[in-house]
């Protein structure tokens, strides 16, 4: 019994909330409403949380002896040998038995985009983090395939390409903070833990940071008063002061207080961050479906 506990954990259910990302079609193009749209973006929801539930064990397998190194990873059920290498593998298996054909099964358009992040995934375990940028890249691309899952699996009309384009640089920005976050932590021993770390520097990070907090914020702005749902009289732009406080609130926790390792330990504890994220979802919703 204890054995699932710890698989669970390596699966990261407190991460699946990255894949609301594919709520983005329905939301954005005016289905929240429709009940086979819903049904079939939740299910759709919930085979990509067991998939990047697969990615994170695969990613921990081959992690395992340098998670053993980090102050915190080392903790994790894998590397401290609570869970076993065999039955790690096993979970994996049966994880990648039920995902796929069931994705298919769904719609072979997602499926195809499923096996995609999954293969992306993978070479990024093995191979793509470790080239500096590259590896906060693919980051932002799994953001964008969650975006394009979400939009594959109904029949879209009106879905605004501005937020492919504002998905993607929030996916870097989170990515960024990531990094920057774990310099800070590890200091001189990253690049001993995560080689790409040595590929990077403070100063470069936060620079990169705010050319990535400004084109956004301009993203999302653009995304506000040109996409064909938002009501003519512009009223989706209320919702730009939400996202400057809660992009301005990340910057402000991995610069001042220096965390952001995890960011979906900010969303899910943070105060200020979850009311900036409600009221931004609350006015949006309002903007759309009922005004």
């Amino acid at each position: 019994m204890k054995q699932l506990t710890y698989i669970l954990k390596t699966m990261r259910p407190r991460q699946w909330a990255k894949n609301v990302f594919i709520f983005a079609a329905l939301v954005f193009d005016g289905q929240l409403s429709n009940p086979q749209s819903l049904l079939v973006t939740t299910i759709a929801f919930l085979l990509f949380c067991l998939a990047s539930s697969l990615v994170y064990i695969v990613n921990d397998l081959v992690d395992i002896e340098s998670d053993r190194q980090h102050p915190d990873k080392r903790h994790r059920p894998l590397p401290s040998g609570q869970l076993t290498i065999k039955n790690a593998v096993i979970a994996a298996v049966v994880l990648f038995l039920l995902v796929f054909p069931a994705a298919f099964v769904l719609s072979p358009a997602f499926g195809w985009i499923i096996s995609s992040y999954f293969v992306l995934m993978v070479m990024y375990s093995l191979w793509l983090k470790h080239i500096p940028l590259i590896d906060v890249l693919v980051i932002a691309a799994g953001f964008v395939i969650r975006v394009t899952a979400g939009l594959v699996i109904i029949v879209t009309k009106r879905f605004s390409p501005w937020l492919f384009v504002a998905t993607t640089f929030l996916a870097l920005f989170i990515g960024l903070g990531k990094r920057r976050a774990e310099i800070q932590l590890l200091e001189a021993i990253a690049g001993t833990h995560r080689k790409v770390l040595d590929g990077y520097s403070l100063e470069l990070l936060d620079q990169l940071l705010t050319i990535v907090l400004s084109t956004t914020l301009m993203t999302y702005c653009l995304y506000t008063f040109s996409a064909e749902i938002t009501p003519g009289n512009h009223s989706m732009m209320l919702t730009i002061p939400f996202v400057i406080y809660g992009l301005f609130r990340y910057l402000y926790l991995i610069r001042i207080k220096n965390i952001g390792g995890a960011p979906e330990e900010i969303v899910l504890t943070d105060r200020p961050m979850q009311a900036a994220v409600g009221l931004w979802g609350v006015t949006v919703l309002i903007i759309l479906y009922l005004l």
